[in-house]
């Protein structure tokens, strides 16, 4: 790699997340623990609507576990798009249940609402929209949906910290569960992490019991209340699911820059989009009303248009020789060979995520950027294309 290879994606960690961490590891408490809980305490309260959040090492295990708590298992379906990482998929089969995929509406990139009621049976027990890159799900008609067909909703909120759609913040819907993601590249990070936000006190009471090997008492709390900690029971065959302190401490500093971030995350985007306003390139979906929503922009999505005679592949490999570091977010699930063969998905049944994975890719978008790179990335996009 040249020296001045600009990278797609580095995690804005500074000298506040580093202090906490410290100060954390002084503190003797590193597992879960206190640290957890303010965490957990702190991002209830920048959601509202009085959720509880639930920490975990990551949003794939929070949506296994939500899946469970909501009573999902073997042979049941559940409604997803087909475009989406793997995980949104793959917590659905740890559980001996189906995903049924949707195709993406290309205004959006979501799932094609006028869709999911087709592809629901008796078996469906859930949906789970994923408001990717960003931009939210049409929420209000997802849950109409679920309610007419007595259907759970469990939103992957992975890209979605702060979006908002009709004035209401993703987190505040009448959702079963909203799950989050904080990897390193999400619009705020843990490391690993993840945390789930609910209004349903079974829900948390379950996922808090599953989230550290079935026991029937919180982690924290067995080492600070007047009990003896060797003092528990199991009630179920739980997992390893809980978030250390360590981790914790870095969220809480990075919550605190959550709208910081955003501001400069909109900013970046709305540059991009005026400087290649005029190029052979369809842009990334906008949201419907800038007074009522806000796009995450956890990322900067372009498709090639047809008149371009480059490949996708050639684009980003051409990106990749000037410098500049590229994603594709995602390949359809349809394409990939487990899910493709174990349901005998075809490119037919999925036109839309088909035409878009194939001219489709991710700009470098993230606060440690300066306006010199991202100068530097319109440039060489511009340079490929004219």
């Amino acid at each position: 790699m040249m020296n001045n290879f600009l990278p797609f994606a580095i995690p804005d960690i500074g000298a506040e997340e580093i202090a906490a961490v410290v100060e954390t590891m002084k503190s003797g408490w590193i597992t879960t623990g206190p640290k957890t809980k303010e965490f957990e305490q702190t991002f209830a309260a920048f959601i509202g609507n009085n959720v509880e959040a639930i920490a975990v090492n990551s949003a794939t295990s929070g949506l296994h576990l939500a899946l469970e708590a909501c009573g999902i298992g073997l042979n049941d379906e559940v409604i997803i798009p087909v475009l989406t990482f793997t995980a949104t998929a793959e917590v659905i089969r740890y559980l001996g249940a189906h995903p049924v995929f949707v195709d993406c509406d290309l205004n959006t990139l979501n799932i094609d609402v006028e869709q999911i009621e087709q592809k629901i049976t008796p078996r469906t027990k859930a949906i789970i929209p994923v408001h990717l890159a960003g931009l939210a799900c049409d929420m209000e008609a997802i849950l109409a949906i679920a309610k007419k067909h007595n259907l759970r909703v469990i939103e992957d909120a992975a890209h979605a910290l702060p979006s908002k759609i009709n004035n209401t913040l993703i987190g505040q819907h009448k959702s079963d569960v909203i799950v989050y993601s904080f990897y390193a590249t999400k619009t705020i990070t843990t490391g690993e992490g993840g945390m789930i936000v609910t209004n349903d006190a079974k829900i948390a009471k379950r996922c808090k019991t599953m989230r550290l090997h079935g026991i029937d008492r919180d982690a924290f709390d067995r080492y600070t209340s007047n009990k003896p900690a060797w003092q528990y029971d199991i009630v179920a065959p739980g997992y390893k699911y809980n978030l250390s302190d360590i981790a914790s401490s870095i969220g809480i500093v990075q919550l605190s820059k959550v709208d910081l971030f955003h501001e400069q995350r909109s900013k970046m985007a709305a540059k991009y989009t005026r400087e290649l306003a005029n190029l052979s390139i369809v842009l990334p979906p906008q949201v419907k009303n800038s007074h009522t929503d806000t796009h995450a922009w956890h990322l900067y999505i372009i498709q090639l248009e047809d008149t371009v005679k480059l490949s996708r592949d050639q684009f980003i490999q051409q990106m990749s020789d000037n410098g500049i570091g590229t994603s594709v977010h995602f390949i359809p699930l349809h394409l990939m060979s487990y899910w493709k063969n174990q349901y005998n998905l075809t490119s037919a049944q999925f036109p839309q995520a088909t035409k878009y994975f194939n001219r489709a890719l991710s700009l470098p978008l993230y606060t440690k950027m300066t306006a010199a790179d991202q100068d530097k990335v319109i440039g060489v996009i511009k340079k490929i294309l004219t």
